[in-house]
């Protein structure tokens, strides 16, 4: 955390995120530095051909991006609309219909702020690969603990097992 509650986008710190050719961007985490609570806010880049996540939805969770520079795709449900400097993108809790993913779609860098709640316990779903995460956030002396299991519902144990 910061002393200034204020921090420029120029000055934000960036780490390298995702895995492969698809899913590559650079996040900076702005919400945690400035000592945010309540809403995570990350500035997020994209270089062309590139997505930072899977399509995905929160159950919980609600999310807003707002795209400073370029142009680029969001697919929400079974829809895609291109996107641009300016735009405001609404992505409410919800099931597969609220699902979404940004695209660069362009041959230069996009820009986008990504704001969150913070509400955990969160599930996630993955309509493209069938999978889900159920994620958790615990307080306590220190930095916080974080709780993570990714699968796939067929692979579910029967409540009683091994009881």
């Amino acid at each position: 955390m910061t002393d200034r509650p204020i921090l420029n986008l120029a000055d934000v710190e960036f780490r390298d995120w995702g895995q492969g050719d698809r899913f590559q961007a650079r996040l900076g985490d702005i919400g945690r530095r400035l000592g945010a609570q309540l809403l995570g806010y990350n500035l997020t880049v994209l270089a062309p051909g590139k997505c930072a996540f899977p399509f995905h939805s929160h159950r919980v969770n609600e999310e807003m991006f707002f795209v400073v520079e370029g142009v680029g795709e969001v697919r929400i449900g079974p829809a895609t609309y291109p996107i641009r400097q300016g735009d405001v993108i609404a992505c409410p809790p919800g099931g597969p219909e609220t699902s979404h993913q940004i695209v660069n779609t362009s041959k230069a860098e996009l820009k986008y702020l990504a704001v969150s709640t913070r509400l955990s316990p969160e599930i996630a779903e993955y309509p493209d690969s069938g999978k889900f995460a159920v994620g958790a956030e615990f307080a306590g002396t220190g930095a916080p603990k974080f709780f993570r299991y990714v699968g796939r519902a067929d692979a579910s144990l029967d409540y009683w097992e091994g009881e």
